[in-house]
């Protein structure tokens, strides 16, 4: 950031008078906003919050979890009430340095229990409905009203739903190297020529930009990878943070970037324990890993990090000793302007909702807004997500 923003800042902080200081310090304050950076990080599958954040000093748990139930001397333990999964070194460091927040009971009324539609749900932000367009794709459209390029990063095979926007065009890319159009030689250079009389065709234009933004992103993300080298160690599955890293050690613009572990690697029916613990572990320590190099970089004050799943899972262990399609979850927020702690009502697990499942405690939507606002501080939550959801107080 700039130094003289900073010193701006810290020199309009401390006054109350009205008039021109007032607007200096709101000025200083906009520009602090305009440097930061969310990322979402989506664990696909379902994840079981239970078996995450264990409630293990409620009773109930180990009753309707008599097997796959953890016991509480394995835990990595949070407090008198709450333990982590014990795969879960990484958030633990991250708890006691108080970068984590924990955010009870995130669910919707009505909730899903399909994979593709709960996840359509919270991609749009729309529960029961949904949108054309994503919300992170929206936000940016509100922070950035025309095209910018690079805005929005997806690290991902494919393109989420969640990052689609009417404005601008998502960078989608998995590996760097790979990111470019191919084509064979003798084509090459037609898809190289796209700057030229469009006649007025206003279609023809679009495809234009799409097609030049195209070739000159997949050449910053190229460069920005090949230049980048850290002695940081995100565990043995880093799951596309170090890419983020890279494009934010890059000096690249973007705001927003998205990144999932793919493939329902959360979808737990079957023999859960061994293969959820080892799961949170790659996801816990490349977390942990990436803001350790953000650290490293210097841009730590710049970005905090949430980290969601489109459902949790139901309370009793299924006969395959794992867990099925749930209701309410455990949602986190991670980095260093992040205030640690638990956010949110617990979940109760004596009120069940639907027979078996837990009844969300924190419309996901005030997660959102808590982004929106409370991280990017936009202002502009209410028309993102099209109603007013209060941020929880997870940054100062």
């Amino acid at each position: 950031m700039d130094s003289r923003r900073r010193t701006l800042l810290k020199a309009s902080a401390g006054l109350a008078l009205p008039g021109v200081f007032g607007t200096i310090a709101r000025a200083a304050a906009a520009a602090e906003a305009d440097d930061r950076i969310l990322v979402v990080f989506e664990l696909s599958g379902g994840n079981d919050g239970l078996n995450t954040v264990v409630p293990y000093g409620d009773d109930a748990y180990y009753r309707l979890r008599p097997n796959i139930g953890i016991p509480a001397a394995k835990l990595r333990k949070l407090d008198e009430r709450f333990g982590f999964n014990p795969g879960m070194s990484g958030f633990e460091r991250l708890w006691k340095d108080g970068r984590l927040a924990v955010l009870h009971g995130q669910g919707y009324d009505g909730p899903s229990y399909s994979h593709f539609t709960s996840m359509a749900y919270l991609h749009t932000a729309a529960p029961n409905s949904g949108d054309d367009y994503g919300w992170v794709g929206r936000l940016a459209d509100a922070m950035a009203p025309r095209p910018a390029p690079n805005f929005i990063i997806n690290v991902d095979v494919a393109q989420s739903l969640a990052v689609r926007s009417r404005v601008h065009t998502p960078v989608v890319f998995d590996e760097p190297e790979r990111f470019q159009r191919h084509a064979i030689h003798q084509t090459r250079p037609l898809l190289d020529l796209v700057e030229g009389e469009d006649g007025g065709n206003a279609s023809r234009r679009f495809l234009e930009q799409v097609a030049v933004s195209a070739r000159e992103s997949s050449a910053a993300v190229r460069e920005a990878w090949s230049a980048y080298r850290t002695p940081v160690d995100y565990g043995i599955l880093p799951l596309g943070l170090p890419r983020v890293a890279a494009c934010i050690s890059a000096g690249l613009p973007t705001r927003l970037y998205y990144v999932a572990y793919r493939n329902n690697a959360f979808d737990t029916h079957v023999q859960q324990s061994d293969l959820h613990q080892r799961l949170l572990s790659y996801a816990s320590d490349a977390l942990h890993g990436f803001l350790r190099d953000v650290e490293r970089l210097g841009v730590a004050d710049r970005v905090a990090v949430l980290v969601f799943s489109e459902f949790g899972r139901r309370v009793p262990e299924n006969t395959s000793l794992g867990t099925d399609h749930g209701t309410a979850n455990t949602w986190f927020f991670a980095g260093k302007p992040v205030r640690g702690g638990h956010y949110g009502t617990p979940v109760n697990l004596e009120d069940l909702y639907d027979g078996d499942n837990l009844r969300h405690t924190c419309d996901f939507r005030r997660t959102y807004a808590t982004a929106i606002d409370g991280w990017l501080r936009t202002g502009q939550a209410d028309s993102v997500l099209k109603g007013r959801f209060e941020p929880l107080a997870v940054f100062a």
